[in-house]
């Protein structure tokens, strides 16, 4: 199994930017959905399609992990990575749930600079993220 994920890394490492980029995306529009108090926000798909992008984009990291060989607690960025996703989701869940919208627009912001982090410590291979790429 290692050998059959190792000869297409290429392809999963593909796969986990592209879900990566459509689950960014995707919060980003039902973001600013609920910032406009738009009724796409009930639509069913809207409640659907990010739980499968987002199943795609563990699966294809998970996949990643295993075919490198890589321990997540031995590399410091990749451990980042996983922090901030929790805080990610936590912030996620509070923007697009019901409450006031002064809490969910603040959640909202803070999930987004969560999402740039684990794009900018992925891209950097560095737990400083956006720091980095500033040369900080």
């Amino acid at each position: 199994m290692t050998d059959f994920l190792l000869s297409h890394y290429g392809e999963l490492r593909f796969l986990h930017i592209a879900a990566a980029l459509a689950s960014g995306a995707g919060f980003a529009l039902r973001g600013a959905w609920m910032l406009v108090d738009s009724p796409r926000l009930g639509a069913r798909w809207v409640r659907v399609v990010p739980h499968a992008v987002d199943t795609l984009l563990l699966a294809s990291a998970l996949a990643l992990v295993f075919a490198s060989g890589q321990s997540p607690g031995a590399l410091p960025w990749l451990n980042a990575k996983i922090v901030a996703l929790l805080a990610y989701i936590g912030c996620g869940l509070f923007a697009l749930r019901r409450g006031r919208k002064a809490v969910r627009v603040l959640c909202f912001v803070l999930a987004l600079a969560c999402y740039a982090y684990i794009v900018t410590t992925a891209r950097t291979r560095d737990p400083q993220g956006v720091l980095a790429l500033l040369g900080l």
